[in-house]
């Protein structure tokens, strides 16, 4: 099992003790899908540039494509119809590559239950830009040092300070699947730790 500590502070949205001794509480998480879009033969990752809204709540950040579940759908349709619509290509090959569960996310301090998956195959060119920002092309390896660095140098591949932990995960040798855990205190993660099956 993999384990990672950072620094914690204190969260506002935190349990109080009388929440516990209540009972147990509910994880009541968005469920979503998140994929990373691999060319092999060019060895580069499909990533979108979150610019196209002030209002997005990944505003300015690089992220793999993907998105919330439709009622009655599955994680693999979910899949299928997000990177129809947000990359306008059908999958012909992919797999899942691990989950996460993300508690107290992002500025709305959102719950989420995410299925990452590797994308290798599909049909259709994806546009240069989509109702999100840009999409663009990276060197896998560019992204795999990105997830090394502390902080992103300016220009370079700005994404959530979590994903840092978990992409190289997405991309490495192991077959088995991760299923992980992230706690957040808004944009901060506070610990990271995981195992594969």
């Amino acid at each position: 099992m993999g384990t990672c500590s950072m620094a914690t502070a204190e969260s506002s949205a935190a349990p109080s003790a009388a929440d516990y001794a209540a009972g147990p509480m509910a994880f009541t998480p968005w469920i979503g899908t998140l994929a990373y879009i691999w060319d092999r033969d060019d060895d580069v990752v499909l990533l979108v540039r979150r610019t196209a809204r002030a209002d997005d709540d990944h505003f300015g950040k690089v992220n793999g494509l993907g998105g919330k579940l439709e009622e009655d759908e599955s994680v693999t349709a979910g899949l299928r119809r997000e990177l129809m619509e947000e990359a306008g290509i059908e999958l012909t090959s992919f797999r899942l590559r691990g989950t996460i569960t993300w508690t107290n996310f992002g500025p709305n301090l959102e719950q989420w239950l995410a299925f990452i998956f590797l994308v290798d195959g599909w049909i259709g060119d994806p546009p240069s830009v989509n109702e999100e920002g840009a999409l663009e092309w990276v060197p896998r390896h560019r992204l795999i040092e990105a997830c090394g660095a502390s902080e992103p140098a300016d220009g370079e591949l700005p994404m959530w300070s979590g994903d840092r932990h978990f992409v190289p995960l997405v991309f490495d040798d192991d077959p088995r699947a991760f299923h992980g855990t992230m706690p957040y205190d808004g944009a901060r993660p506070l610990s990271w730790s995981f195992e594969r099956i």
